[in-house]
């Protein structure tokens, strides 16, 4: 079975401040946190920490992790996992920079569940 990828295009990276994040509001699921700790890098985790769900989007930047503003779990921000010695992951969309354009993958389809969603519509 064959997946098709699904990206959206969410911001300009110049909307993510440096060195800090920007929150993409979600009806479904956890809020997604767009992280910009470089020029032209941009992560993305949902914004809600594997410890006590406090809200990434919050923390401080620094490098490739993001510190939770509730407890100081560092969390990887390429990864999701969080530092030793603590345990447990945030989930982690998949992120594109096209031409200064932020993409992000919400969600993968097979190619059954595409030609079911056109026969329904």
């Amino acid at each position: 079975m064959t997946t098709i990828d699904t990206w959206v295009r969410v911001c300009a990276i110049d909307e993510i401040p440096l060195l800090g994040s920007r929150v993409l509001q979600c009806d479904e699921g956890d809020d997604i946190a767009l992280f910009r700790p470089a020029d032209a890098r941009v992560f993305a985790l949902a914004d809600r920490c594997p410890h006590k769900g406090g809200p990434l989007s919050q923390g401080i930047v620094s490098g490739d992790t993001v510190t939770c503003p509730l407890h100081g779990w560092n969390i990887g921000l390429d990864s999701g996992q969080a530092c030793a010695p603590d345990v447990g992951c945030a989930r982690r969309y998949p992120v594109r920079v096209v031409d200064g354009e932020v993409w992000l993958q919400l969600a993968a389809m097979t190619e059954a569940t595409a030609e079911t969603e056109e026969q329904a519509a």
